[in-house]
This record gives C-alpha cells, structure tokens and sequence, in this order.
C-alpha cells in the first residue's frame, strides 16, 4: 500500500512538472514564433520604396529576402544580387538599438564588378575589393537620426565594418571584419 501511494505521488509529480512546463514555456513559444523582422527603403538612385518581412518563424522567407536584393540592385547595370543576411539582421539591429522603425534611406547596396571599377576611376574614395561587389555592404543614412549618431549605434553593435562619410552625408555598413575608419 505504501508503494503505490508513493507511485501515486510520484506520477502526480511528474504529471504536474510537465503540466507546470508547459504553461509556463507556452507564451515563450508563441512569442518566438510571432517575432518577425522587417525593413522598408527608399532607393535615392532610382525612388523605388520597399518594405518587406525577411525573417519569421527563426527563418528567412525567400520572398521577402528577394524585394530586399531587388532593391539593393546595382541600379546602373540592373544586377540583382544576393545580398548577404546578416548585413540586413546588421540593418535591423540598428533600427532596434537607434528606437527607429522607418524607411532607411538606401544610398548604395551591391555594386558589379564593372561599376566599381567605374567608380574607382573617378574618385580614390572607392575600394578596389569593395565588399559592395560581394553583396556584403550598404551606404545608408536614416532620416531623423544625426549622421554621428547612426555611426556610433553602429560602432556599438560590433558587427563588421563601420565607414563614417560626413561629407557625402551617410555611414558604410559592411559583413566583414570589426573595423572602423
């Protein structure tokens, strides 16, 4: 008799620790596989705008992720190319860590090999091994956010390559190694 009241017990332990678990894991779940990121752009080369939910559900959704290349085409060549996800998880961080949920204003996304070659002959500004020709860097500036602002959030996140153009009115956005200049 004693045995089974302490089997007894024993399964109506267990019985509630998983009960207990899985109320308290459930709002969790749902708030996971709720989140969702989203960007939207405004193109200054071409006046394109976009807005679009490139991840969901801890993954990238195809279509979302094909408007973002689109609009980061090599607009002189009309390249699409894909554009590396971690430059717009990059993008969105920022937007998070800045409290702005707008439109970025997109300055320069992928650049063709043949197009930053053109732009290297006219100004030394230009990087012969761009990661613009890799689909791994952006030039951007967000409006209502001060140029030397975006840079320093940017600086604080410590993800890849932060390029400060004060004069050219934008920040250089890239995957690559942590630096600065």
């Amino acid at each position: 008799m004693l045995e089974q009241e302490i089997s007894r017990r024993r399964l109506l332990l267990g019985a509630g620790c998983l009960l207990g678990g899985a109320l308290l894991s459930s709002p969790a779940m749902a708030s996971r596989s709720t989140a969702g990121r989203e960007l939207s752009f405004f193109n200054l080369n071409t006046g394109e705008r976009v807005s679009a939910s490139y991840w969901e559900d801890g993954r990238y959704l195809k279509d979302g992720l094909a408007e973002l290349n689109h609009i980061f085409r090599d607009y002189r060549r009309n390249e699409v190319f894909n554009i590396d996800r971690k430059l717009f998880d990059q993008l969105y961080l920022l937007q998070h860590k800045l409290g702005r949920h707008g439109e970025i204003q997109l300055i320069s996304g992928y650049r063709s090999p043949v197009t930053n070659r053109q732009k290297r002959s006219r100004s030394r500004g230009v990087a012969k091994h761009s990661y613009h020709t890799l689909g791994q860097a952006v030039d951007v500036r967000i409006p209502g956010v001060q140029l030397a602002h975006l840079r320093k959030a940017a600086l604080n996140l410590k993800v890849g390559g932060v390029g400060y153009y004060p004069s050219d009115n934008f920040v250089h956005l890239d995957t690559g190694p942590v630096r600065s200049w």
